[in-house]
């Protein structure tokens, strides 16, 4: 049995994340900067998927190209700065990319949902928990879940917050604990340096910890289409890692590329996930978008890594408008090291900021709780994420 059969024996729930230049690249005429969707491409997946699916394991894609094909449809050239054309192209090509991909799946006897997302599912749990108990329910009756971020009502989520929903598909394997997150791409995995200006670019086969050396591999985006280059799909196995699940970045112009990377097979980058799992409502709170940053003092900082409570004596200032039960950061020194779940809303932290617990009562005229936040949970290597 080889290192990658060992690894993945176990492997049951796959996330595949499929990109624009994957969709669209046999159809695109680069002089003339057509995105046409290829047929036979997403054939081929919907028969990978149907094999996997006979040995048991589920399956959910997450599909670019929405923007890319209604882009073409309207005979716009690409990347336009617009945003209001870029979210009507997506709400053209999303269609589209819809129908096709159930006219594959269909061949094989499978149907598939369309499931779109912004960033705000991460940030409020019960639309997060909501989304896992849908996804598994459509698991559950055989259909292929396919997720794409919601182009068309989003405004700065456009390019600058997934980037061809290489984050998103990380978030997703994340959230739904998923095994396996495949990234298929037009680059055979990750290189050491980039290897369509090096011809001495070597491929990492594995990558057992994302070192910041690890991370100066990232470059710039692979191609016109897809806005995701390696930067991001180094960003989302670090999201993957932390939950415990392994990611392959894999040229898709392997044939059946996702049957031979899921039998253990050496193609594309293994990313390695972490063997310590932090549980789903610590991951929650890291990946969810924060609603303001509590700024403490140092021995504050040192209670809260200590794994003690946030009082508000050692609370110094609250940036930001935020409720109870929303996530917070949490600041010392010009530098976040937490976040966590607030106790108190931002008005009620501003003036109960550095008094102590027995006078919470008195300046308020209530006491919600003794601490000031519920849940730490400390950044680590995911700061930057």
């Amino acid at each position: 049995m080889t290192e990658r059969e060992q690894f993945f024996r176990d492997v049951n729930k796959i996330v595949i994340k499929i990109g624009t230049s994957s969709i669209t690249r046999k159809g695109c005429d680069h002089t003339r900067e057509n995105c046409n969707i290829d047929p036979a491409f997403m054939e081929s997946i919907a028969f990978q998927v149907s094999e996997l699916r006979k040995q048991g394991k589920e399956v959910i894609i997450v599909s670019s190209g929405a923007i890319g094909v209604g882009l073409n449809e309207l005979g716009i050239a690409p990347k336009p700065r617009e945003i209001p054309i870029r979210q009507a192209a997506a709400a053209v090509g999303q269609s589209m990319l819809m129908q096709d991909w159930s006219r594959a799946f269909s061949r094989y006897g499978m149907k598939v949902a369309q499931i779109l997302l912004t960033y705000e599912f991460y940030s409020d749990r019960v639309t997060y928990l909501n989304l896992r108990n849908s996804i598994s329910t459509l698991l559950e009756y055989g259909v292929v879940p396919i997720i794409n971020e919601n182009d068309c009502t989003c405004t700065n989520e456009i390019e600058a917050i997934f980037g061809d929903n290489d984050k998103l598909s990380a978030m997703v394997a994340s959230k739904i604990d998923a095994d396996l997150l495949i990234i298929l791409s037009d680059i055979d995995g990750l290189f050491d340096r980039n290897p369509k200006t090096h011809i001495d670019a070597k491929l990492l086969t594995i990558v057992k910890k994302i070192t910041p050396e690890i991370e100066s591999y990232g470059g710039d985006p692979t191609s016109f289409k897809g806005v995701g280059g390696m930067r991001t799909k180094i960003k989302a196995a670090k999201i993957c890692s932390m939950a415990g699940c392994y990611v392959v970045i894999a040229n898709s112009d392997v044939e059946d590329v996702i049957l031979k990377i899921a039998s253990g097979e050496e193609i594309g980058t293994l990313f390695l996930a972490e063997r310590h799992i932090q549980k789903n409502r610590a991951r929650w709170i890291i990946l969810a978008r924060a609603s303001g940053t509590v700024r403490v003092d140092a021995g504050a900082k040192a209670a809260v890594l200590g794994k003690n409570s946030l009082l508000p004596a050692g609370v110094v200032d609250v940036e930001g408008t935020f409720d109870r039960g929303d996530v917070v950061k949490l600041e010392c020194d010009g530098k976040i090291f937490a976040k966590g779940i607030t106790d108190y809303t931002s008005e009620e932290l501003i003036k109960i900021k550095g008094v102590h617990t027995d006078q919470i009562e008195n300046v308020l005229g209530y006491s919600n709780y003794n601490n000031v936040i519920n849940l730490q949970v400390i950044y680590g290597n995911l700061r930057l994420i």
